[in-house]
């Protein structure tokens, strides 16, 4: 069997991104018995100029996408589509539009403790953004969520305090965004194979079984 290696560059405050993981891993589940697959979950922050006590989200992504109507529009389809992967949007319950430095590292932290404990707190932080109304950029949101997930609470408080990391994951998204990435989110699969966007499961499942392939087939001609 072979292993593939994605790394997701995402941002928790992309309900694309978070669409983008479910219909991964249906595609993952998919072709489960041909391939592994082994998830990185990368930064990247939309609103990277939000204060650290957040801002007004409704009023922000009206005025980003260019007026009421034109939001409601937005989440209206976003609300059909995540309905078919099980993700349950609720748009109007989020308020605070938060800085997503500290949930970036948090999710840092986690990879620390291995790529299952990071993809549980990925998976969290979305629902509890998208599904909850809470606020990711919150300390207590983020311990909560750390100690949910199998993570000690006090190592993660204690953490959160200092700027432990923060240098880490910026410099994680300035190469992200050198490499080409400009939108997310964003898969890049063995280092060297792009998928932008929140592609359909079929078209993942597609892609990951022709790098196999392709990976497989290069493993013999160098025998």
């Amino acid at each position: 069997m072979e292993r593939i290696t994605i790394d997701i560059v995402s941002d928790i405050v992309c309900p694309w991104c978070y669409l983008g993981k479910a219909r991964l891993e249906l595609a993952i589940a998919d072709v489960q018995d041909e391939i592994g697959v082994d998830i990185n979950w990368r930064p990247y922050r939309l609103n990277p100029e939000h204060p650290p006590e957040g801002v007004d989200h409704q009023r922000h992504l009206a005025e980003k996408l260019g007026g009421k109507d034109a939001m409601e529009r937005a989440h209206g389809m976003l609300t059909e589509l995540g309905e078919e992967v099980g993700i349950r949007y609720n748009f109007e319950a989020i308020k605070i539009g938060p800085n997503t430095l500290d949930a970036h590292r948090l999710l840092h932290w986690a990879l620390m403790e291995g790529r299952e404990a990071q993809d549980r707190v990925a998976s969290a932080l979305f629902k509890a953004n998208f599904e909850e109304g809470r606020n990711v950029g919150d300390h207590a949101v983020l311990a909560d969520i750390a100690e949910a997930c199998g993570l000690d609470r006090k190592v993660i408080e204690n953490l959160l305090k200092t700027d432990a990391d923060k240098d880490t994951v910026l410099s994680e998204i300035d190469a992200a965004q050198k490499m080409g990435v400009n939108g997310v989110p964003f898969f890049i699969i063995d280092g060297q194979y792009a998928v932008s966007g929140a592609q359909t499961p079929d078209v993942l499942s597609n892609a990951l079984r022709e790098i196999a392939k392709l990976k497989g087939e290069a493993r013999k001609s160098m025998i």
